[in-house]
């Protein structure tokens, strides 16, 4: 299991105390576009289209935790 698998385990066993660098780190490595322009929100997109605007509060709220997740898995079934 890699690194990134671990973190998306951890995710969807406790989606609580995550922060926004690492949704961005794991957005890098599935090729899913993020973008911060000079605000409090980031907004993730994914190459299907599929779209997730997330505040950039600490800690993220468990619900945009579960839709990221969700955004991802949507790319591996491709």
């Amino acid at each position: 299991m890699s690194k990134v698998e671990k973190i998306l385990d951890k995710m969807r066993n406790n989606p609580r105390g995550w922060q926004i660098d690492i949704l961005k780190d794991l957005a890098r490595r599935f090729d899913i576009e993020w973008r911060q322009p000079e605000t409090n929100h980031v907004t993730f997109r994914h190459p299907s289209g599929a779209k997730l605007t997330v505040p950039a509060h600490k800690p993220i709220k468990p619900i945009y935790i579960k839709k990221f997740i969700r955004l991802i898995d949507e790319g591996e079934g491709e």
